[in-house]
């Protein structure tokens, strides 16, 4: 280990032993990228994503609150019909009567029950592809458009065949990224589950799922839940169909990209115009799962530090993308329709401190 990074890991430890944490202090040292030693990173994105609040003396009993009431959710949420009712000693032929399979009543066990497999059954889907696909994986986005990813850059289906290896337990991490979702999908009706969320859940639970920190390890799955609800709050605009055209919407940040690109380099911008290479066809993806298909898991780890760190939260993800085209305009430049689609669709740099490098720059010059 170098002398720099033990300094820098010696800065961290010194805010965050601070009975209040200087929030201020804490971004800009995690914009630079926050060490996975001791923990750090788990309790920066804890802060950072405001589940534990600045003052340390209340830590615990938050998190003892916070993890009760997930597992408050799981008992309550998880519907079994038939059983509540069985156990209080009525016999299950009785329950059968009164709610039965068939029942048409909104307010049966078995009607939620159903309902809940539709949710669980897409989950399921989307969390158990991402494990499995070894081939190249294609997702059509609203705009229907297709991406196509190569395997090597789907960092959160790797990451999740890597969950497989974790200690503790017998039950696959797929199955706890499943259950988050599931619940998150129920407390949340008016958004439900969206696929691509699974994208999302997976670094976060990753992360915490391999806290050097026994006794926070285990609470890994309610810590994600309410880190990832968090999260959520503020990305969720961009899972919501009915909002893509307003102000706060998926469209006016993929616009948002190509007008901060125009400002900073107007001859790219031009030529992707010509070639009519829309935002829509790269950027929809890069914007809604906040870069998680573009890069292996540890670099999509390295640029969420600085995401998180974002005071203006999720700004610096715009020029975050404007940097990755400015990156390969030279390439950009010189391909037609087909190359650069490949190019935006496939993208070809793999140091992410480069781009974070370039993204920079571009917010000091603004």
């Amino acid at each position: 280990m170098s002398s720099l990074h033990k300094s820098r890991i010696a800065d961290f430890q010194d805010v965050l032993k601070e009975p209040s944490i200087a929030l201020e202090k804490l971004r800009e040292l995690s914009f630079s990228g926050i060490p996975c030693e001791g923990g750090l990173r788990c309790l920066c994105w804890k802060i950072l994503l405001n589940y534990l609040p600045l003052e340390r003396a209340s830590w615990t009993s938050i998190l003892a609150k916070q993890r009760e009431l997930y597992a408050q959710f799981l008992r309550e949420m998880i519907i079994q019909p038939g059983i509540a009712k069985a156990n209080m000693g009525v016999s299950r032929e009785d329950v059968t009567f009164e709610d039965h399979p068939l029942n048409p009543n909104p307010d049966s066990r078995w009607n939620t029950y159903f309902k809940d497999n539709e949710v669980l059954l897409q989950i399921d889907k989307d969390v158990q592809r991402a494990t499995t696909l070894k081939s190249q994986t294609v997702a059509r986005n609203r705009s229907g458009v297709t991406n196509m990813s190569s395997p090597q850059k789907n960092s959160v289906p790797s990451s999740l065949n890597e969950y497989e290896v974790l200690p503790n337990g017998c039950e696959a991490h797929w199955e706890v990224v499943e259950r988050i979702l599931f619940i998150y999908a129920k407390l949340n009706p008016g958004i439900a589950y969206v696929q691509g969320m699974n994208e999302i859940v997976g670094p976060l639970y990753y992360t915490f799922a391999t806290d050097p920190n026994s006794e926070w390890k285990e609470h890994a799955e309610a810590d994600t839940f309410f880190c990832f609800t968090n999260l959520m709050a503020e990305i969720r605009d961009n899972f919501i169909k009915s909002l893509d055209d307003s102000q706060c919407g998926i469209t006016y940040k993929m616009e948002k990209v190509y007008s901060t690109l125009k400002d900073k380099d107007v001859e790219l911008y031009l030529k992707l115009q010509e070639q009519n290479i829309k935002p829509q066809f790269f950027a929809f993806r890069w914007l809604t799962l906040l870069l998680s298909q573009e890069f292996l898991l540890p670099d999509v780890i390295r640029i969420w530090d600085s995401l998180f760190a974002d005071d203006n939260r999720f700004d610096f993800l715009l020029l975050v993308c404007c940097a990755m085209l400015m990156l390969i305009r030279e390439q950009l430049l010189e391909g037609d329709f087909t190359v650069n689609m490949r190019l935006l669709q496939d993208y070809p740099i793999t140091d992410v401190c480069q781009i974070l490098q370039k993204a920079k720059e571009l917010q000091d010059s603004k």
